[in-house]
C-alpha cells in the first residue's frame, strides 16, 4: 500500500482539514464584518444606479443626508453592545439633542449655534454617564432602564418642543448640506467620518478601549483582571450619550428643525444596523465601521423601492430579513469556529 505524501496540500502532516475549516472560520469572523459592509454597500449603490440610471451626486448627497444621523444613532449603540450591554434611550436622546438644537438656535448666528452645539454635546455625554450610572448602580439589567429612562427623554423632548418646528442658522446647516472638496464627496460624509474618527479611534488605539472589548468579552475575567468594570461600563454609555448628541445635531442639519416624536424611529434602526453592521449582540466583538456603513444600506433600501415602484413600507419586511441572515451566519460561523 502506497501512503499518501504527508507534503502535499490537504495531507495530515502538513494542513489538517479540520485545521484548515477552523482557520478558514476564524478568518471569516474577523474579516468578514470588516469587508462585507463596503462590500454590500457597494453592490446597493450599483444596484441603484442599475435600476435608476439617472443617479448622481445629487442623489448620494440626499443619501448621505438622510443617513446622518442614523448612522451616529448605530455609532451610539456600538458603543454601548461592544462593553456587554445595550442602550434603547438612544433615539429619545437623538429627540432631545434634536429639538434643543432647533429650539435654541433658531434665532442664533453661526459662532452661537456652533457654542450651542458644544453644549447640546457635553449635555449628551452627562445624560449617557447618567444612564450608565443608573444601570450600574440599580443593578437592574440595561433592558429595562435603558427603556425606562428613554421614556423619561422622550418626554423630555415633548416638554422642549410639543409639535416640529424651529431652525438654525444656514451655516450651520451647511455644514452636511451640499458639497466641498468634490461632488461625490457629500459634507455629510467628511462631517461623519470626522465626527466619529475624533471619539472612536483614540478610544480604540488607547487602553479605554482594551477595557470596554474585555468587559463586553467576560466580564467576570475583566473584573479578576482588575479592571475597573462599572467605570467602564459607564464609559461606554457615555459615549453612547455623545454619539447620540451628534444624531440630534445632525437631524437638526438635515431637516432644519425640531422633531420631539422622531426618536422611536432611530432607536429601532440602529440596532439594525448594529446586527447587520456585524457587532456581536452578546459584546466584546465588532467595530463602528460596519454599522455606519450599514446605516447607509438601510436608508438605500427605501429609495431603492420607490425606484422600483414599491410600497416602501416593505422596507421593514427587508431589514427585518436582513437582521435574520446576518444572525444566522454569525451563529453559524461560531458553530464551526468552536467545533474542532
Amino acid at each position: 500500500m502506497v501512503r499518501n505524501d504527508p507534503s502535499e496540500k490537504g495531507a495530515t502532516g502538513f494542513l489538517p482539514s479540520g485545521g484548515a475549516r477552523v482557520a478558514s472560520m476564524r478568518w471569516a469572523g474577523r474579516y468578514l464584518p470588516v469587508i462585507g459592509m463596503p462590500l454590500l454597500l457597494a453592490v446597493a449603490l450599483l444596484f441603484t444606479t442599475w435600476i435608476h440610471p439617472s443617479f448622481g451626486a445629487f442623489d448620494i448627497q440626499s443619501l448621505a443626508l438622510g443617513a446622518l444621523p442614523l448612522a451616529f444613532a448605530a455609532a451610539a449603540q456600538t458603543c454601548v453592545v461592544i462593553s456587554g450591554g445595550i442602550d434603547l434611550s438612544v433615539g429619545s436622546l437623538i429627540a432631545v439633542a434634536n429639538v434643543l438644537a432647533a429650539s435654541t438656535m433658531q434665532h442664533a448666528d453661526f459662532r452661537q449655534a456652533l457654542l450651542l452645539a458644544a453644549g447640546i454635546l457635553i449635555a449628551g455625554a452627562i445624560s449617557g454617564a447618567i444612564n450608565g450610572a443608573i444601570v450600574v448602580l440599580s443593578r437592574i439589567p440595561d433592558v429595562v432602564v435603558t427603556l425606562t429612562t428613554g421614556f423619561i427623554w422622550g418626554g423630555v423632548a415633548l416638554l422642549i418642543m410639543e409639535k416640529p418646528g424651529g431652525g438654525a442658522p444656514q451655516q450651520f446647516l451647511d455644514l452636511a448640506a451640499g458639497t466641498t472638496l468634490a461632488p461625490w464627496l457629500p459634507n455629510a460624509v467628511i462631517l461623519l467620518i470626522a465626527a466619529v474618527a475624533v471619539v472612536w479611534i483614540p478610544l480604540k488605539l488607547g487602553r479605554a478601549g482594551l477595557l470596554v472589548y474585555a468587559v463586553g468579552s467576560d466580564r467576570v475575567a475583566a473584573f479578576r483582571s482588575g479592571v475597573g468594570v462599572e467605570t467602564t461600563r459607564i464609559l461606554a454609555y457615555t459615549l453612547s450619550g455623545l454619539f447620540s448628541a451628534m444624531g440630534g445635531l445632525a437631524l437638526t442639519m438635515t431637516t432644519a428643525i425640531g422633531a420631539p416624536l422622531a426618536g422611536v424611529y432611530y432607536t429601532l434602526s440602529g440596532l439594525a444596523a448594529l446586527v447587520i453592521g456585524g457587532v456581536s449582540l452578546t459584546g466584546g466583538r465588532g467595530g463602528i465601521s460596519g454599522p455606519v456603513l450599514a446605516a447607509f444600506v438601510l436608508t438605500l433600501i427605501p429609495t431603492d423601492l420607490i425606484f422600483l415602484n414599491i410600497d416602501p413600507n416593505y422596507g421593514q419586511v427587508i431589514q427585518g430579513t436582513l437582521i435574520v441572515l446576518v444572525v444566522m451566519l454569525g451563529g453559524f460561523v461560531t458553530v464551526l469556529r468552536n467545533r474542532k
